[in-house]
């Protein structure tokens, strides 16, 4: 948590300073990690000197932590916009998409995420996972409903939200992979994995 959380609210300068931060932080986490990121490496990418950083964060731990605190809420949005007012498919499909539009429009976001997972979370886990497994949960139950009221194919409700992640998140985070192997693909590869996608989820969820 930044020093001043508990101090008298930021000045215009400080918040552009700690936006300014978090910019260097998710350039610095997204290309390094956690393990090979540094607060001298952050304070350089930021344009700020290490002690002047300091001021705003007190070590990399915390600005990691900061870090991801949003990148989780950008996570969660699209998962928590899944309505059962909907109609089932229609909802699972705008799911699909804003997954993909957050994997667009965010990927360092994405890559960091899959970077501090795959890291194993060492001293967070239950800090970052609580909110996400609440959720996660809420909608579990959601998709239960919808099958057993018949109104989606009965699938497992677990694998097709994990399917659901890989599927759209691939595109960010294995971006390089994609452009090496199917160069043709990596421009409009969105666009035609959101056509791809829904087909085959409409397919697999149909009644």
């Amino acid at each position: 948590m930044a020093r001043m959380a508990s101090e008298k609210p930021k000045t215009k300068i400080q918040r552009q300073k700690t936006e300014q931060i978090m910019a260097a932080a998710l350039e610095v986490f997204s290309r390094h990690g956690s393990s090979g990121a540094s607060i001298n490496m952050i304070a350089k990418t930021a344009g700020l000197t290490t002690p002047n950083l300091l001021y705003y964060f007190e070590s990399k731990d915390a600005i990691r932590r900061e870090l991801m605190g949003r990148t989780l809420q950008l996570w969660m949005a699209p998962l928590s916009m899944l309505s059962p007012h909907g109609e089932p498919i229609d909802e699972i499909c705008e799911y699909i998409r804003r997954k993909l539009d957050v994997s667009r429009s965010f990927p360092k976001e994405s890559k960091f995420f899959a970077n501090e997972v795959l890291s194993g979370l060492p001293r967070s886990r239950s800090e970052i996972f609580g909110p996400l497994k609440e959720l996660y949960s809420a909608k579990i139950l959601l998709l239960e409903e919808w099958m057993n009221d018949g109104k989606i194919a009965s699938v497992d409700p677990h694998h097709l939200l994990f399917s659901i992640w890989a599927t759209t998140q691939h595109y960010a985070d294995f971006d390089v992979q994609i452009a090496e192997i199917a160069p043709s693909k990596a421009e409009d590869r969105y666009v035609e994995a959101e056509a791809f996608l829904l087909e085959m989820y409409k397919k697999l969820l149909a009644v």
